[in-house]
């Protein structure tokens, strides 16, 4: 194969996250006192304990290090509990030693995630005592990656983080106001010029490949792009990326949000969420997919309506979503280096550094079950052997401005879920990812928790502007 098509970074399989190993923690340059045992719950938020460093190192010489959480804790929004979930039970949440990372934002800190474990061992379903908890993120997408794997199949994951700096919540005023990737963006010695660079810094201390950051095209937005690690530390890194952004933005005086969609007269927010493939069986050549490529392509496109009930998961979500705003519109497809389908092929000649960009995935999407949902999926294609049918749509045109006869030749028949009503009994009615990626269990308390938010969510009823201000406040 010719290396003249190859352009882009090359990032190996056997690309790993820089952390801190524990005994670094004692360092007195270091200046460590407090440790974060931070998770994501269900709906997406960030939550931790922050446990003094002498207690942390006393917990870690006991027979089963942790921390007892509510079990309620993930079916918790706001003060009201789901539906399945209620105030009884505790679960122990056991840190995961090869994730600790400082705080840039908050010095003398760092941050360590971990497993929800139980707090004593029950017969699963193989007939073996176990203490895994099957709502448990984390857990869920190491175990799509483990299934994976026992098929050499191994990921690569980098994320765009795209959020908006507000000066005010009551009412929504935007930091700043520029054009896309325009130097008006970061105007020197500004608030917000001081807020990215310490963002930038912030990342890049904190052992993450930041690759570039730049303005977007709504008033107030920014992306910073990272680059690929496996996925589960991919989501580490994202989750840790996102607090970054959130406490630099709030020591500086602003509000950093990652709501899909707050000005309706310009773009939404995103986490553009860029997949590659690789396995000793998986060649790649210049001018087409291998039959690996194919077969995950073809199953993620099948499943597409029921997956942004995982990567859409608000209400709001669906005012990004629309046909010609750049957020992949409402089809069904794929396309070379179309910005207008759901999942843009990028590098397509690039085997080297080829990739799928994810374009159905916002910010108010828990990475992790989000992640498990699409590669459980595509994963499911590569092992029963898809076949893609969709056909590649690279524009110029998209598949929204296409004759129904010109959809029709490239098989694109299908929409995309329209609302998060629809999407969410698409997700009930899939069994791919109710009986196998996900399992019944978080499917159903995913489903009763997302409920729960949009209720919490639209409590303002026709309130649009009160209805804003309580979404750039919960995410």
């Amino acid at each position: 194969m010719s290396s003249i098509y190859d352009h882009g970074v090359e990032y190996s399989s056997l690309t790993r996250a820089t952390t801190i190993p524990l005994e670094s923690l004692k360092d007195p340059s270091l200046n460590i006192s407090y440790v974060r045992l931070q998770w994501v719950d269900l709906i997406n938020n960030i939550r931790c304990r922050v446990v003094p460093l002498s207690y942390f190192l006393r917990l870690l010489e006991s027979s089963r290090p942790g921390v007892g959480i509510a079990k309620a804790a993930l079916g918790l929004v706001y003060l009201t509990i789901a539906p399945g979930f209620n105030s009884s039970g505790e679960y122990l949440y056991v840190p995961d030693l090869s994730t600790i990372r400082l705080c840039p934002y908050a010095l003398g800190e760092v941050v360590v995630f971990g497993w929800f474990n139980e707090k004593t061992p029950y017969l699963g379903l193989d007939n073996r005592m176990t203490l895994d908890v099957s709502l448990c993120p984390r857990a869920t997408l190491q175990r799509v990656v483990k299934e994976s794997l026992k098929a050499e199949i191994k990921y690569l994951v980098g994320f765009e983080s795209e959020f908006i700096l507000l000066k005010s919540t009551k009412p929504i005023i935007a930091a700043s106001n520029h054009s896309w990737s325009a130097t008006n963006g970061l105007p020197s010695g500004s608030v917000v010029a001081k807020t990215l660079k310490e963002i930038a810094d912030g990342i890049q201390s904190s052992g993450i490949e930041l690759q570039m950051y730049h303005a977007e095209a709504a008033p107030g937005q920014y992306e910073m792009v990272t680059g690929p690690l496996p996925p589960l530390e991919a989501a580490d890194a994202l989750v840790h990326t996102r607090e970054i952004i959130y406490n630099t933005a709030a020591k500086n005086g602003l509000r950093a949000t990652f709501a899909p969609r707050i000005h309706m007269d310009s773009t939404g927010s995103s986490a553009h969420t860029h997949i590659s493939i690789h396995s000793k069986n998986n060649e790649k050549v210049p001018d087409k997919l291998s039959p690996i490529e194919s077969s995950f392509l073809a199953s993620v496109l099948d499943n597409l309506p029921a997956l942004t009930a995982l990567t859409l998961p608000t209400q709001a979500s669906y005012k990004r979503m629309e046909d010609g705003v750049w957020s992949g519109g409402t089809y069904v497809n794929w396309g070379t280096e179309n910005r207008e389908a759901p999942i843009r092929l990028s590098n397509a000649t690039s085997p080297s550094s080829r990739n799928f960009e994810m374009r159905f995935v916002d910010g108010t999407a828990n990475p992790y079950v989000a992640l498990a949902g699409i590669l459980g999926t595509g994963f499911v294609g590569i092992r029963d052997m898809a076949e893609l049918r969709i056909k590649d749509c690279p524009g110029p045109k998209t598949a929204a401005q296409l004759t129904e006869i010109e959809r029709q030749a490239l098989n694109i028949t299908q929409r995309m879920s329209l609302t998060w009503e629809e999407a969410r009994e698409n997700l009930y009615n899939n069994k791919v990812l109710r009986d196998s990626v996900l399992g019944p269990e978080l499917t159903e308390k995913y489903l009763a928790v997302n409920q729960a938010l949009a209720d919490s969510l639209n409590l303002d009823g026709n309130d649009e502007a009160a209805a804003v201000t309580r979404l750039v406040e919960f995410y």
